[in-house]
């Protein structure tokens, strides 16, 4: 099982959305990057959800892949912010993959508190200037997060 660290504007899709609603495809990933991770995700690899550009911004939850490579359909429509004019049915460009509710942790770890206990190294949404919505944690990584979400 691998561990991966995911970000969405709360306003835009939360945690809460996803506890209401079980699952969700995880679309609109426009980053090649950001893709390739997507594609090397398997069903059982954990994903922190990360609250972004809000203040502050933190891990709130985890969430569980149960389908990967999918075709992210938002692609193909054109009322759809997330519309590629290049992408076709026959030739994709963007996949995403389907996601579990876990759980919602009982606090935020803020981005304050990982940059506290973690390295650029350690944990990729540390590092300065780091964009990517979705980046992967390694197991010992993703044991600490654990670790101190659950610590009183």
């Amino acid at each position: 099982m691998a561990y991966w660290l995911m970000k969405s504007e709360p306003e835009v899709y939360g945690i809460d959305h996803l506890q209401r609603e079980g699952t969700t495809l995880w679309d609109g990933i426009r980053n090649y990057q950001a893709r390739n991770f997507m594609r090397a995700m398997e069903i059982g690899d954990q994903a922190f959800f990360y609250h972004s550009n809000t203040k502050p911004p933190g891990i709130i939850g985890l969430m569980e892949v149960i389908e990967t490579h999918l075709i992210d359909p938002s692609q193909f429509d054109p009322k759809s912010n997330y519309f590629d004019p290049g992408a076709t049915p026959e030739k994709p460009r963007w996949d995403c993959v389907k996601l579990r509710y876990v759980r919602q942790f009982e606090r935020l770890l803020s981005l304050d508190t990982l940059r506290e206990n973690f390295s650029p190294d350690e944990l990729g949404v540390v590092k300065r200037g780091n964009r990517l919505s979705i980046l992967p944690v390694s197991a010992a990584s993703a044991e600490r997060l654990l670790q101190l979400l659950d610590a009183p």
